[in-house]
């Protein structure tokens, strides 16, 4: 098995996690996109449109709202791409990523993971759940064996729509709100809130 054979079901079923519906970002500070990320999604959405595919919706949408974030942040953290998440091969915990965000300064290999972030395949939030669920177990897995024990976030987007969870001890909390591409002031509050409560714990 690999990550992207999980479902949500299977996943807190094998790690027995428990879900619960929760407002995650109540109190959370809009972040105001710059002028360069505004554009470039607005362009950006009309390329994924005509596009129609996962590859089109990352490089045109959800890449430009995570360069903004690590340029928010600078060297306190680094966005990897496409790379092997290494959690537990034995127990299916491995695979290809599509967005890590790790605490720290850029480095070669993936160090403290922060968040997962999951492009959903054909467009389907619920689909793509169990995937990321199971990237958060392994980060929190690479984490341990660093000494590291923080809450993991994770994040299921088609790009237009985006939702957020956290796995903290056994319970999986899975956000009541989800946010839309034309609230992106919102979503990179989100993601600034994660990084923040990461950095300070």
């Amino acid at each position: 098995m690999a990550y992207s054979d999980f479902t949500l079901d299977a996943v807190t079923k094998q790690f027995q996690i428990h879900q619960k519906m929760s407002s995650l970002f109540v109190e959370t500070e809009l972040i105001l996109a710059s002028d360069w990320l505004r554009q470039s999604l607005e362009h950006g959405k009309r390329l994924a449109l005509f596009s129609g595919n996962e590859k089109a919706r990352s490089e045109f949408i959800i890449a430009p709202i995570m360069v903004e974030i690590e340029q928010v942040f600078g060297n306190q953290i680094a966005i990897f791409s496409g790379k092997n998440l290494e959690g537990d091969k034995e127990q299916g915990l491995t695979g290809e990523c599509d967005f890590i965000l790790t605490q720290g300064a850029k480095s070669l290999t993936i160090q403290n993971p922060i968040l997962a972030l999951v492009e959903a395949k054909k467009a389907d939030i619920e689909l793509g759940l169990g995937q990321c669920v199971a990237q958060m177990v392994g980060a929190r897995l690479m984490n341990a064996r660093q000494d590291v024990n923080h809450p993991i976030y994770g994040c299921v987007t088609t790009g237009e729509d985006w939702q957020f969870l956290k796995l903290e001890e056994q319970i999986l909390y899975i956000d009541c709100d989800r946010y839309y591409i034309n609230q992106v002031d919102k979503i990179l509050g989100c993601l600034q809130s994660i990084i923040k409560l990461s950095i300070n714990n």
